[in-house]
């Protein structure tokens, strides 16, 4: 069953567009990496997905629906939560607090509870202040934040941006059992073999095209890479 779909998305910010033409299907319980480099438009594809950037032209459906034009807080009513890259928590608020104001009505999985059991590093810190944690800790909180909505698409933004070797892993094992509850995933990643390792398919962006796509386990490394940085492969 297609979840999400992306019909001839163009986005723009004035003169400059920064995403040309995508479109892609994301299967529900499917996990898609968006890669690409700095300035390839994967942030703004997916801030275009959650409603917090207006296309200039195509078309967003979700579960059938198109949502091109709604607001952010009815895509959250629907089903759609996005981590967004750099967190972006209140800063003057707890761990709980910061969670507990992105519940809504939807029913579901997620909780306070169920949040601090899937990030353990939490536990001992849902009365610390937000401000007061560290990358990881802060990581943990803006992905439970928006589980806390219980979405039925999750959008990733850069989740290991900035994060030690060591904090990244604690993260990607929580994402992992995430994913293994099959909830349906966009994660953009600059971290290649993070990306192959927990992705089902990869799009690779290109200056706001996409520019390859397949299932992460049959594609060519070289192949990725080369698509990647727009090289051109050689004979």
């Amino acid at each position: 069953m297609t979840l999400l779909r992306v019909e001839d998305l163009d986005c723009r910010y004035g003169l400059l567009q920064a995403v040309r033409g995508v479109s892609l299907d994301v299967a529900q319980g499917e996990t898609v990496a968006l890669i690409g480099a700095n300035g390839a438009g994967k942030t703004t594809l997916l801030r275009a997905l959650a409603g917090a950037h207006r296309p200039h032209a195509g078309r967003v459906v979700f579960d059938g629906a198109d949502v091109t034009r709604l607001r952010p807080h009815t895509r959250v009513a629907r089903g759609i939560a996005l981590v967004p890259e750099g967190r972006r928590l209140f800063p003057g608020l707890t761990v709980e607090e910061n969670l507990r104001v992105a519940a809504t009505r939807r029913r579901g999985r997620w909780g306070v509870e169920s949040v601090l059991d899937l990030f353990p590093m939490l536990q001992a810190r849902r009365r610390a202040l937000a401000a007061t944690l560290s990358g990881g800790e802060q990581q943990a909180v803006a992905i439970g934040r928006a589980l806390m909505s219980n979405p039925r698409l999750l959008l990733l933004d850069e989740v290991s941006l900035g994060l030690a070797p060591v904090v990244v892993d604690a993260v990607y094992r929580s994402l992992e059992g995430i994913i293994e509850e099959g909830a349906t995933v966009v994660l953009v990643e600059q971290d290649l073999t993070r990306a192959l390792q927990v992705a089902g398919r990869v799009v690779c962006l290109l200056e706001g095209r996409v520019v390859l796509e397949g299932a992460a386990a049959s594609l060519d490394r070289e192949r990725v890479v080369s698509a990647y940085f727009g090289l051109k492969r050689s004979a």
